[in-house]
């Protein structure tokens, strides 16, 4: 528990810096839009096609053809978040550095380093892929067992983009510098997961306290109560995507170099990052 109320203590700090930089905030909002976009151009035109052109009486196979689609999709959805987390440590790193970011700055840093980041996102939607159909074609166990190493390679590249922004290294080096740090932080990076999701938790409380109260009334009140709670659960997303991009880039700066990013007190992050 000491770790999970540590990584609090740090998300607090990571959302005192965040403040000084709130456009920021628009980063996880314009992936948001850019993914529903993407999404759009790739399924309206094929489920239109399979509609109107019957393939299922050609020599197409229209299961196939949603197959390829939605692998496409996934590996789009990947590049997209990679990118814009990119964008938002390339914009924590430069206010923790002692900068002024803008989202220009940001996504101008991010695309630099798209030669790093496209490769990665390929990686790891790649192994999504995997995991994803190993968990459909596996029983209670083999899902349980599938999910254990999910979380683990999701603990293994908790700095990978960190590494691929900061310091330029390509995608597979960024993947050996995660797990080298993950050989005496584990245990603080399973902790952020944790602190970040009870956070989530907390946060999404006062969106089932109106869903409750308006869905009482009935009629249109709850109508106004899931508009309100829908507007507010992605207003939590949005600062809670942007604060873990901050916690990580200050995390992989203390555990790099050794110093204390500016904004962040030094106990904390000395706790966060203990050398065994």
């Amino acid at each position: 528990m000491g770790r999970i109320s540590n990584t609090i203590a740090l998300a607090r700090v990571s959302w005192k810096v965040l403040r000084k930089d709130r456009e920021l905030l628009v980063l996880p909002i314009l992936s948001f839009v850019t993914s529903i976009v993407v999404l759009v151009l790739l399924w309206l035109p094929t489920l239109s096609a399979i509609d109107t052109s019957g393939l299922a009486g050609e020599s197409e196979d229209p299961g196939a053809v949603l197959i390829i689609v939605g692998v496409i999709s996934a590996m789009a959805m990947s590049i997209i978040s990679v990118f814009f987390n990119g964008a938002l440590v390339a914009g924590a790193h430069e206010r923790l550095s002692g900068g002024d970011p803008t989202v220009r700055s940001a996504l101008g840093r991010a695309l630099s380093r798209l030669s790093g980041l496209l490769p990665w996102a390929i990686i790891t939607g790649t192994v999504g892929l995997i995991l994803q159909a190993a968990r459909e074609r596996a029983g209670w166990l083999g899902r349980f067992v599938v999910n254990m190493v999910g979380m683990a390679w999701q603990t293994a590249t908790f700095l990978v983009v960190p590494a691929i922004v900061i310091d330029d290294l390509g995608a597979v080096d960024g993947l050996k510098s995660s797990a080298s740090l993950l050989k005496r932080t584990w245990g603080e990076n399973i902790a952020a997961r944790v602190g970040f999701g009870l956070l989530g938790l907390v946060a999404m409380i006062p969106a089932v306290v109106v869903l409750m109260a308006t869905g009482a009334l009935g009629g249109a009140a709850l109508v106004v109560g899931i508009i309100l709670a829908v507007a507010y659960v992605a207003l939590v997303v949005v600062v809670l995507t942007a604060l873990n991009a901050v916690f990580q880039t200050a995390l992989y700066l203390y555990a790099t170099t050794g110093s204390v990013p500016t904004g962040f007190d030094d106990s904390n992050l000395q706790a966060s990052f203990s050398i065994r």
